[in-house]
């Protein structure tokens, strides 16, 4: 098949418009930090080539013995070639005011707006995807990679996973595709594909179409179901496509959108419950690409214990509780919650120099030997504790210290009596008259929770009552803690004590 020769009527519509047919070979996957080693451009106007251009690129990065055997491209071929930054200008004359047009535009695209970037240039144009153009001419087909669209329509690819090769094989399937389907019909595929965010390859439209425009949270899985992100919105559908834009900047995003192989999504009332669910699952599923809700089993915090060290003579204990011990019951008696040992024993220091404590006495510095004078601790020696470890004061004296000091940290008080509900609507939608609250069709949900531990989410009042059953030792939750009190903290939220369970 001539490419050149090719006898194509003047197109119409999106396919009207001058188009840059753009391959590119890359050291990699992610645009972050792997380069470009091979661009080739193909200008069209009017159904015809009219310019043809390629180069390899330095990418001032070895290039990994895997990428050399699929492209045939050597680290020897590229290190006389051109730096990017020396093709920049030129390259961006060449693609402005052009439709970008790409086999899986997204990696093409994402890879040039980096290279761009990194000279200080900015790159922002259309883009008309051939995979996608592929699986809207073609919905019958199962798989739309290059390899596939070659066989298939018997393209003349001349040198497969070089960038002129390719992008020669892309256009050969765009005039194939209007000779099979006419310039109407492949000019209004290109126009709806425009309009539409791309997805991978590898998840169907059906897939996203399914997530409702509405609060929750969506959860992406991998191949052999391995949980890849969980995330929320009040709008999910919109959300998911996002993570899909074709201008994708991230390469976390970029990997994510290549891994993903399914969707689920759960429906809640508003913004709290998808927060608090988030939360929850992130720690339940521990999602590869979820770094911000950590695991909380570091999770400690400071209490005062009541003890007798000697008859007559009654005292408290200072105790670091961790997080197998952060129940509710605790939880009012916590001064501070820290995210690790390491950060709770930094504060108690800043505290004890500041009030002139006594670690040792407190028993978090261990007592010195026999030669310590007096029993004298050694930051009472560099003039840190106020001597209570040698006699220099009452241990009545340093636990009042001990005290005021402690007031420093946070106090985890619960201002209720028992546990209440947190009532949360659909801003968006109105209940049904006679409609049913537990079939998912009732905006309104309330949430339980009792001493900043949230017990779990309610429809109705039958439910409200065994969330509270069920809830035998409810775990302390430092992220579900912070949600709670930033809502709480506004005013506006609508909360019930739960001596009757509401759902109103």
């Amino acid at each position: 098949m001539d490419i050149h020769s090719t006898p194509i009527e003047r197109p119409d519509g999106i396919l009207a418009a001058p188009l840059a047919i753009v391959d590119l070979e890359t050291t990699g996957a992610h645009p972050a930090w792997d380069r470009v080693t091979e661009i080739a451009v193909l200008e069209v106007a009017d159904g015809e080539i009219t310019a043809e251009w390629s180069t390899l690129v330095n990418p001032e990065t070895p290039i990994p013995a895997a990428i050399q055997a699929l492209t045939g491209i050597s680290n020897a071929m590229v290190a006389d070639a051109p730096r990017f930054a020396a093709l920049a200008d030129a390259l961006h004359a060449r693609l402005a005011g052009r439709v970008f047009v790409a086999h899986n535009a997204r990696f093409d695209y994402g890879f040039l707006r980096h290279e761009f970037e990194r000279s200080g240039i900015r790159f922002d144009t259309k883009t008309l995807c051939t995979v996608r153009l592929s699986r809207r001419l073609y919905p019958d087909h199962a798989r739309h990679n290059l390899d596939s669209l070659i066989a298939r329509h018997g393209l003349d690819c001349r040198a497969r996973h070089r960038a002129l090769g390719d992008a020669e094989a892309v256009w050969q399937f765009l005039c194939r595709a209007r000779q099979e389907h006419g310039d109407a019909v492949v000019g209004t595929a290109a126009r709806l594909i425009a309009k539409q965010p791309s997805l991978p390859a590898q998840l169907s439209r059906d897939a996203v179409d399914a997530v409702p425009e509405a609060p929750g949270v969506y959860l992406f899985y991998g191949e052999r179901e391995v949980p890849l992100y969980v995330g929320k919105s009040v709008a999910m559908r919109s959300r998911v496509l996002s993570h899909f834009a074709d201008n994708l900047r991230s390469a976390k995003e970029m990997q994510l959108a290549r891994e993903v192989r399914r969707i689920e999504f759960e429906r809640t009332a508003g913004t709290l419950g998808a927060l608090l669910r988030e939360a929850q699952l992130v720690k339940q599923l521990a999602p590869v690409f979820n770094r911000q809700l950590r695991r909380t089993n570091d999770l400690c915090g400071f209490v005062l214990e009541a003890r007798t060290d000697a008859p007559g003579h009654p005292a408290t204990a200072l105790r670091l509780v961790d997080a197998t011990e952060l129940d509710a019951a605790l939880v009012a008696e916590l001064r501070g919650v820290f995210r690790s040992k390491r950060a709770a024993l930094a504060a108690l220091r800043g505290l004890a120099d500041g009030h002139g404590l006594c670690l040792q006495t407190l028993g978090f510095e261990p007592a010195r030997g026999a030669q310590a004078t007096q029993g004298a601790c050694f930051r009472h020696q560099i003039a840190r504790c106020a001597g209570v470890c040698a006699g220099r004061e009452s241990l009545a004296a340093h636990q009042a210290r001990l005290r005021t000091a402690l007031a420093q940290l946070k106090s985890l008080a619960w201002p209720w009596q028992g546990p209440i509900g947190i009532v949360e609507r659909n801003k968006t939608s109105k209940t049904r008259k006679g409609s049913d609250p537990s079939s998912g069709s009732d905006p309104a949900e309330v949430h339980v929770v009792y001493l900043w531990c949230w017990l779990g989410t309610a429809r109705s009042q039958h439910e409200v009552a065994a969330v509270l059953e069920q809830a035998r030792r409810p775990q302390f939750d430092l992220d579900h803690y912070r949600i709670l009190e930033r809502h709480l903290a506004n005013g506006k939220a609508r909360v019930v004590e739960l001596a009757v369970a509401p759902c109103t």
